[in-house]
């Protein structure tokens, strides 16, 4: 074999490794997504804007408030602001289920409304391709429908959309006072 210039070389090895070379993917269609904070109560699973959740936490230890709705857990100190704390089971007519320590609080924060909602458990982001949305389901029992706005079917179950700006807007939520 005669010998090569440094530059045909590098030739030589560039076309070798170019045919050895496995092809770029085809082109995909890029599907748009929502994301949102994934969480259970009462045996529905749903899911919440990441723009309506401001954070999650484990259920803080909190004081009792007495004279409130029973669904009012109390008040916590989070970082020297105090939170207050709602069983949305209770809100919803049911009581929380499973283990204590799956409990997790979803933080909203809107305007002057500040609250924690304690809901059975978190299930993390999610992100949902938006092909699979529908319209809030007919089939949802009462005291969830006019907080869901929309829903998401997937094979492996549906995920409800939560509407937290529905909930501050609901006046028996708002009215936390015992009657």
């Amino acid at each position: 074999m005669p010998s090569q210039t440094p530059y045909l070389a590098l030739v030589d090895i560039a076309r070798r490794a170019k045919a050895q070379a496995a092809g770029l993917p085809g082109r995909q269609e890029v599907k748009p997504y929502w994301t949102g904070i994934g969480f259970s109560l009462l045996g529905h699973r749903f899911v919440a804007s990441m723009d309506e959740v401001v954070e999650l936490l484990e259920v803080p230890q909190h004081t009792f408030i007495p004279g409130a709705q029973p669904w009012v857990r109390g008040v916590a100190n989070v970082r020297g602001r105090l939170l207050p704390l709602f069983d949305m089971a209770g809100f919803f007519g049911g009581h929380l289920s499973g283990p204590r320590q799956r409990r997790r609080v979803l933080v909203v924060e809107h305007e002057k409304m500040y609250a924690g909602l304690i809901v059975d458990e978190l299930h993390g982001m999610q992100h949902l391709a938006l092909e699979y949305a529908r319209h809030a389901p007919g089939d949802l029992l009462e005291p969830f429908s006019p907080m869901v706005s929309g829903q998401f079917e997937l094979q492996q179950g549906r995920w409800l959309v939560f509407d937290m700006q529905a909930l501050i807007n609901d006046f028996q939520f708002m009215d936390a006072a015992a009657h």
